[in-house]
C-alpha cells in the first residue's frame, strides 16, 4: 500500500482508492461528485486527445487525485464526464465508482447533479472539480458542517477576480440535500442555480483553503500545480528518456527528450505534441 500521492497524513492510496479515517461530520450520510465533464478548450491542445480529468499532477491523473481526496469524506462517489467520455469510463473500469455520462451535452456543475438525483438518493453531496489541485484535506470544510446552508472552500482573490467578497472559488463544495434534489438534469451551473441566491441572502458558508490551491484550467497553471507538487523540479514520466535539458517543464509518460534539446516552461504529452506555459 502506497501513502496517498499527496501525503496526506490520514490516508493511503494504493493507486485507485484512498483509505481513509471518518472525518466529523454533523450529518448522517456524505457523498462525493468529482465534476470531470469539461472540454479543457483553454489547455488545448493538451485535451484534444485526453479529457482534462486524466491529465496527471506529478504522475498521478487529476481524476484520481480528486477522488483521493473525496474518499476520506465520503460514503459513495460519482463521476460526470462528457468529453472524451469513453476515456473516463475505461479509466474507472473495475472500481466502485458510478460514471455519469453527459449527452449530447454537457449538463454543467448544477446540471450534473441533477442528472444524478436518483444516485445521490437525498444525501449532502461534497463536490470537487477535477482540475482543482490543493493539497488542503478537507477537514476543515467538513468537519462541523450541519448540512443545511452551501459551504466553498475559498482563497484570497489577490490580483484575480474575486468571486466572494475578497475571495476567490477553488473548487471544492459542500451542497444540502435538498438543494441538491431540486436541480435540474439540464445545462445550468451552481452559481446561478445556489450560489449567487444564498450570498445574496448572507447565507453562504466559505472556509478558507489550506495550502497552495491551483485551478489547471491552462497551461501555464497546470504546469505550476506540477512544479509544486513534485516540490519545484520539473516532472518526468514514467518510461522516459531525457538526454537533453528539462527545465520548469512536464514530461508525460513515454515521452523522450533527445540530446541537445532544451525544454522550458513547456508541456511534452508526445512526440509530436509539446505545449508552451
Amino acid at each position: 500500500m502506497l501513502r496517498h500521492p499527496l501525503r496526506d497524513p490520514y490516508c493511503t492510496f494504493d493507486g485507485r482508492h484512498a483509505h481513509r479515517r471518518p472525518s466529523r461530520y454533523a450529518g448522517e450520510v456524505l457523498v462525493g461528485v468529482v465534476l470531470a465533464a469539461g472540454e479543457g478548450r483553454r489547455l488545448r491542445p493538451l485535451t484534444e486527445g485526453r479529457p482534462k480529468a486524466l491529465c496527471p499532477i506529478n504522475n498521478v491523473p487529476m481524476l484520481d487525485l480528486a477522488v483521493a481526496r473525496l474518499r476520506r469524506h465520503v460514503a459513495e462517489v460519482a463521476v460526470n464526464a462528457h468529453h472524451l467520455a469513453h476515456q473516463v469510463k475505461a479509466h474507472l473500469d473495475g472500481t466502485d465508482i458510478t460514471v455519469s455520462v453527459e449527452t449530447p451535452e454537457a449538463l454543467g456543475t448544477a446540471g450534473a447533479l441533477g442528472a444524478l438525483r436518483h444516485w445521490i438518493a437525498g444525501r449532502d453531496v461534497l463536490i470537487h472539480n477535477a482540475d482543482a489541485w490543493l493539497t488542503d484535506p478537507l477537514d476543515q470544510l467538513v468537519h462541523g458542517w450541519d448540512g443545511t446552508r452551501p459551504r466553498l472552500l475559498v482563497g484570497p482573490a489577490g490580483t484575480r477576480r474575486a468571486d466572494f467578497g475578497d475571495r476567490r472559488f477553488v473548487g471544492v463544495s459542500l451542497l444540502p440535500a435538498t438543494m441538491a434534489a431540486a436541480l435540474p438534469a439540464r445545462p445550468l451551473g451552481l452559481y446561478e442555480a445556489v450560489w449567487r441566491h444564498a450570498w445574496e441572502r448572507g447565507q453562504l458558508e466559505l472556509i478558507d483553503v489550506i495550502g497552495p490551491a491551483v485551478d489547471c484550467g491552462t497551461v501555464a497553471e497546470y504546469v505550476r500545480a506540477n512544479l509544486i507538487a513534485n516540490g519545484g523540479r520539473s516532472v518526468i514520466g514514467a518510461g522516459c528518456v531525457v538526454k537533453g535539458e528539462v527545465r520548469r517543464s512536464v514530461i508525460w509518460e513515454g515521452c523522450n527528450v533527445e540530446q541537445g534539446e532544451r525544454l522550458t516552461d513547456s508541456v511534452r504529452a508526445s512526440a509530436n505534441l509539446t505545449v508552451k506555459a
